[in-house]
């Protein structure tokens, strides 16, 4: 024997109806805390900093990761061989 019951209500309605809190208001509060550090995150650095954290190693680094990816991908040994 299968009972099957639809219920047709919104977030809102449900929570309600569950005894939970309503969390909207704390949730818009902190997107738009989170968004003004952001903002003033994003002005404080230039592109060639944001760049330096990203990769410190400069070129290099991206090099050695691509070595890294290709001979994980393809089983191949790109490193330079030690005499």
């Amino acid at each position: 024997m299968k009972v099957k019951i639809d219920v047709e209500c919104t977030p809102e309605e449900a929570r309600a109806f569950l005894g939970l809190p309503d969390v909207a208001p704390l949730q818009q509060e902190m997107m738009a805390e989170l968004q003004g550090e952001l903002a003033k995150a994003a002005k404080a650095m230039n592109p060639e900093d944001m760049m330096k954290t990203v990769f410190p190693a400069g070129a290099e680094g991206l090099v050695d990761m691509q070595k890294a990816f290709w001979s994980a991908l393809g089983g191949t040994d790109t490193s330079e061989k030690t005499k």
